[in-house]
This record gives C-alpha cells, sequence and structure tokens, in this order.
C-alpha cells in the first residue's frame, strides 16, 4: 500500500458578498472612470465628479438621482469592505476601487464586470459591445472565455441557458434578487450552470455551392440577353 499523501481537493470557489444597487453603481462608475479618463486629474474622483457619474443617463441601468450624502455613505459603506479608499492630500478628497486586489481580475475581465455594475443583467452580445469601449472584446468567442473563467470564480452568473441571446449578471445579487432576474429573463427559478463554449462551423455545402453559381452564370446570361433586345431595340427606332 503506497504511503504518498492523497491529492487535496480543489478549493471551493469564492463567496461574494452581495451588493446594493448603489454599491453596484458607485463600483461601476469608478472603474470606467479610470479607464477611459484622459487625464490625471478625473481619476481618482471627488464626490462631486463621482455623483455626476452615477446620476448619468447614457450606459446606466436603471437611471439614478443620487445625491452626494447617499454617495458618500455608499463610499464610506464600500472603504469597510476594504472595495475602495480615500486618496489623502491635495484639497478635494478623491476616491479610488480596489476591486483588482480584492477580486483578482485582469483587465478586461474587469472591463466586463463593470459593464454588468452599470447596466445590470446582459445579452452576451451587448455585453462585449459595451465592453470593448474600455478594454477591446474581439469577439463573442473571447467573451465567452472570459465568462468561463469569471463565472469559475462566481463573479458571473447566467441567467438563462447558453446559446444565441444568453443573458448574464454580476454574480453580487442577493438570492431573492438573483431569483427573481433568473424568471424575469425567462431562465426560471433553478440555478443555470452554463460553461460558455465555442461552437465548430458547419461547412458550406457543397451542392449549395454548385447551385449559387449555376445561379449567378443564368442571371449573367439574362443580363447579356436584355442588353442585345434593348440595342435591336434602339436600331429600329
Amino acid at each position: 500500500m503506497s504511503d504518498a499523501p492523497s491529492p487535496e481537493p480543489a478549493p471551493a470557489p469564492p463567496t461574494w458578498e452581495p451588493l446594493s444597487p448603489f454599491d453596484r453603481r458607485v463600483l461601476g462608475v469608478l472603474v470606467e472612470k479610470q479607464k477611459t479618463s484622459k487625464t490625471a486629474d478625473a481619476y481618482p474622483m471627488t464626490l462631486n465628479s463621482l455623483t455626476t457619474g452615477c446620476n448619468q443617463k447614457s450606459n446606466r441601468e436603471p437611471v439614478m438621482e443620487l445625491n452626494e450624502e447617499e454617495v458618500e455613505e455608499t463610499l464610506l459603506a464600500l472603504n469597510k469592505r476594504i472595495l475602495v479608499n480615500k486618496v489623502q492630500g491635495g484639497r478635494v478628497e478623491k476616491w479610488r476601487h480596489l476591486l483588482y486586489d480584492q477580486w483578482k481580475v485582469n483587465q478586461v475581465e474587469m472591463a466586463v464586470l463593470a459593464e454588468l455594475l452599470l447596466r445590470g443583467p446582459q445579452t452576451e452580445g451587448d455585453l462585449r459591445g459595451r465592453a470593448s469601449r474600455m478594454n477591446d472584446v474581439p469577439d463573442l468567442d473571447a467573451l465567452r472565455a472570459l465568462l468561463a473563467s469569471l463565472q469559475a470564480r462566481n463573479l458571473v452568473v447566467y441567467l438563462t441557458p447558453g446559446g444565441r441571446g444568453a443573458v448574464v449578471s454580476h454574480g453580487f445579487h442577493t438570492p431573492e434578487e438573483l431569483a427573481a432576474e433568473r424568471v424575469k429573463h425567462g431562465g426560471g427559478g433553478t440555478v443555470v450552470e452554463f460553461i460558455p463554449r465555442v461552437e465548430p462551423a458547419r461547412p458550406t455545402s457543397p451542392t449549395l455551392e454548385a447551385r449559387l453559381a449555376e445561379a449567378f452564370d443564368e442571371i449573367a446570361r439574362l443580363k447579356e440577353r436584355v442588353a442585345r433586345l434593348e440595342a435591336r431595340a434602339g436600331t429600329a427606332e
């Protein structure tokens, strides 16, 4: 009998404490601004600029009307969870997120999560286009590979089965909210265990190609006959 120790079981994926709608909006705006700001003054963000970003009408779902007091209270709560911190120095207090350290994600994964925090559940196609404004996601296959990695760490969840129009969300809902979202998007009340995969392309039928070629040839012959008839008619006149 071997005395070799048994391999240790793989660690369970982490479970994440839910984020409130205000939490998600503040964190999403901080990530968005970090990735899209063109000047060093824009990020970290002041309380005023963060409030404006939270209430922005584009790329936000739902549209909110938060005041500075509500945003500041949210920041203080997130600070206790070590998800944001205050930047010291300067005349105005500024804030930055700490999500790279807490969630252990790369830049493109962070862009995907930020869009889910800002807009909530969405289709893979919509998510790819929106995340690409921060970091390029070349196609759906690339997005699905990212989502598979994030899903394995419970950072994203699928609300519907995979395939065309599959809906995905972040992994920071409460259980009740998640169940409601699944019902809302037609995925039912059960957990959707979906690992994204790329379907192989179907080869084009040789018979179909031959038929198309014949059709194009016939169209060309008809055009030639029409041209000759029009020429004869012009001569007759």
